[in-house]
């Protein structure tokens, strides 16, 4: 996606660096704007997207960003919802605060309650200074709860307590400390269900989703796959060495086409990897290693129904090509380089998806070279 840090999802802080340049939408970087100005698409930072139902997860968040309200952010794991946490974190009224995030998930019980409430000097065995916790290391600012649905519930009454009461107790502490505090949580579990298996407590997910926001899956938003992968070669292309990179139209299908079970984390080591594998200046299928895509899984892309994995070869063909010209921009000579087409063939082809009533992007890129 730390957006979006763990090294290798995203990562969520480098998503919001984007690899876009003017002229290239409808790849959207959406920015990371001053408090109350809308998302402008074309700068040089912010979620890297280009998929409709993406586009409708930016603009809810940007909505949330401008409230003080608790955010609950769901999907499945590698989606990058932290980088959706730090996006309403910069568009807020708190952007000059600390973005404090904890992983519930990968920090021991023991030690969870001490990191997130910190701890007087002396409160216990080894505690030989004063420890500030992350709840009071983001005041004025936003806290992240990764993956709050791991937390245990004794902490999770605690952590009700600190929210509602917006103060909080240090272990071994004298009086409580007064918070100003957002709250953003997030799980890739269902949390409903935990609420009524009693694992999570219902009282603090009332609490936390105030607002909700679902990050779809890679899988979800295919014509986000090749605004992603030609930013992630664009994080890597230093370590693979000297000159260009760029994805064949067989690699571009490849990855289209495939599930995708790590969502964007996925992908970035995919292209991450095939940048090792191969000194090329186009990388092909061989390099990626993603496995044949699906018989199962039904491809959705921005122009209609979903379609199946196993389809004749047309169809594939224009799915590669409108896909790619959703990539440059609309920019016909461009697209017929990347292809390996004459600009007369593309046309023709464009012509006739035309005719059959597909809607084709319109025209762009760089003036006089369509």
């Amino acid at each position: 996606m730390t957006v979006y840090s763990a090294p290798g999802l995203l990562v969520p802080d480098d998503l919001e660096s984007s690899f876009a340049r003017p002229g290239d939408y409808p790849v959207h970087i959406t920015a990371l704007a001053p408090p109350r100005r809308p998302p402008a698409p074309e700068t040089d930072s912010g979620p890297v997207y280009r998929d409709p139902t993406m586009h409708a997860v930016i603009q809810r968040a940007h909505r949330i960003a401008n409230s003080d309200a608790s955010v609950l952010i769901r999907g499945e794991s590698g989606t990058g919802k932290e980088v959706i946490a730090r996006y309403i974190h910069r568009n807020s009224p708190r952007s000059a605060g600390p973005f404090v995030a904890v992983n519930c998930a990968a920090i021991p019980e023991h030690l969870l309650e001490s990191e997130l409430f910190g701890h007087e000097r002396g409160a216990f065995s080894g505690a030989l200074t004063q420890r500030i916790g992350k709840l009071e290391a983001a005041q004025n600012g936003t806290l992240l709860l990764d993956e709050i649905s791991e937390m245990d519930r004794r902490l999770q009454a605690k952590l009700l307590r600190a929210i509602q009461e917006r103060e909080v107790d240090r272990i071994g502490g004298r009086a409580p400390v007064r918070l100003n505090v957002r709250i953003i949580a997030t799980t890739n579990r269902d949390i409903e269900l935990e609420v009524k298996r009693q694992t999570f407590r219902e009282d603090l997910y009332f609490r936390l989703n105030v607002v909700s926001v679902h990050v779809p899956a890679l899988r979800q938003r295919a014509a986000d796959i090749p605004a992603l992968a030609e930013y992630f070669i664009g994080k890597y292309r230093r370590e693979a060495g000297p000159g260009q990179r760029r994805l064949s139209p067989a690699a571009l299908l490849a990855l289209s086409t495939h599930d995708w079970p790590g969502n964007v984390r996925e992908l970035e080591n995919t292209i991450h990897r095939a940048l090792v594998l191969t000194t090329e200046a186009t990388i092909e299928p061989g390099a990626l290693e993603v496995g044949p895509p699906s018989t199962l899984r039904p491809i959705t892309d921005m122009r209609g129904p979903a379609s199946f994995a196993c389809r004749p070869l047309h169809l594939m063909e224009r799915d590669a090509i409108i896909a790619a010209l959703h990539h440059t921009g609309g920019n016909r000579t461009h697209t017929a380089s990347m292809l390996g087409l004459s600009i007369r063939a593309l046309r023709n082809k464009i012509s006739l998806y035309l005719s059959q009533g597909i809607d084709v992007p319109p025209s762009g890129g760089v003036p006089g070279t369509q």
